[in-house]
């Protein structure tokens, strides 16, 4: 039986090891979450959910992560045998993460691409990775800014200043829209600080499993008194984009983690760029009316580059890039 055990995580191994594969399964994650934002702007659509419909928008995002919770609770126990339970003294620290990256993250995440388009939240979301360059500087003795990082910022945060001047460069700006966009990326940046300092003391999949219950249980309990009837319309096009929702934020985080268990985690972290990248570009597929401009490109690129500039580091603690959002 061990034997057979042995023959499965070497022949796993072989793929998570070479390059190439590894390569081909960065970016296919980098994809699935860049997905996320044509399949919420589509869902809302699907569900008859109104841009303004608080309650309805934030139990959406309830039930997806608490879904996504159940496949990361059932892979911890199936998959790789690793038990669920945690220690009392971890559970606040847990439920903080959960209130930080899941329920206030995901609030303004959902609030926000309700109010804009899925290209300009696509952008808008790589802000997270800016915001924890800023802040480790301020909170991490050995991570401080440097000229390579604040190049970068100054290459993501002039994507993001472009995004939002509109085809003109007239100031396209709303509040509730990107506004609330910005909000995630900071509070996910507040999440990334502190799950970073936790992954030392609960594995990876352990943390995101329980700070997505719990996150996702808060969101569901805001949401429902004041959730109206026939406020989402399930049909059967709205289960399976509910369903592919959940599955792309449990996949894309078992196989990021997966790969940076067998590499080196500032070189597998550079091609996060995709994710904006990828949204962008599935958004002017799919979301009808959506199309990308000259200035979009610009601040694409920008935005991509900031994001591989500030992540390549040959030498970095894995833990700071197990839970960088999970679109």
């Amino acid at each position: 039986m061990n034997s057979v055990s042995e023959k499965r995580k070497h022949g796993l191994g072989q793929y998570l090891t070479n390059k190439y594969w590894v390569v081909i399964i960065a970016l296919f994650c980098a994809v699935l979450w860049g997905s996320a934002f044509p399949v919420l702007k589509v869902s809302y659509v699907e569900l008859g959910i109104s841009p303004d419909d608080r309650s309805a928008i934030i139990v959406l995002a309830g039930i997806r992560f608490f879904l996504s919770s159940l496949l990361i609770f059932l892979l911890l126990v199936i998959g790789i045998r690793q038990s669920a339970k945690v220690q009392r003294k971890i559970l606040p620290q847990l439920f903080l993460l959960g209130l930080l990256q899941i329920s206030l993250q995901y609030f303004f995440f959902y609030n926000g691409l309700a109010h804009t388009t899925g290209m300009k939240a696509a952008i808008l979301s790589s802000a997270g990775i800016f915001f924890v360059v800023v802040l480790a500087h301020f909170i991490y003795v050995d991570d401080r800014l440097d000229w390579r990082k604040i190049i970068g910022l100054i290459a993501g945060f002039s994507g993001i200043i472009m995004i939002n001047s509109g085809q003109h460069f007239n100031f396209d700006f709303s509040w509730k829209g990107e506004g609330f966009m910005l909000l995630s990326g900071f509070v996910s940046a507040l999440g990334t600080i502190l799950a970073k300092r936790i992954s030392k003391e609960v594995h990876p999949f352990v943390l995101t499993a329980w700070q997505m219950l719990l996150g996702s249980l808060l969101l569901i309990a805001v949401g429902l008194p004041g959730l109206k009837p026939q406020a989402m319309i399930f049909t059967n096009k709205a289960m399976l984009l509910l369903i592919y929702s959940a599955f792309l934020s449990a996949t894309a985080f078992s196989l990021w983690y997966a790969i940076l268990k067998y590499n080196k985690a500032g070189e597998i972290s550079v091609y996060k760029f995709m994710t904006p990248v990828s949204g962008a570009i599935l958004s002017a597929l799919f979301i009808p009316g959506e199309h990308l401009t000259l200035n979009m490109f610009i601040a694409l690129g920008l935005v991509a580059l900031g994001v591989i500039i500030v992540n390549y580091q040959r030498r970095l603690p894995k833990e700071a890039f197990l839970r960088e959002g999970p679109y």
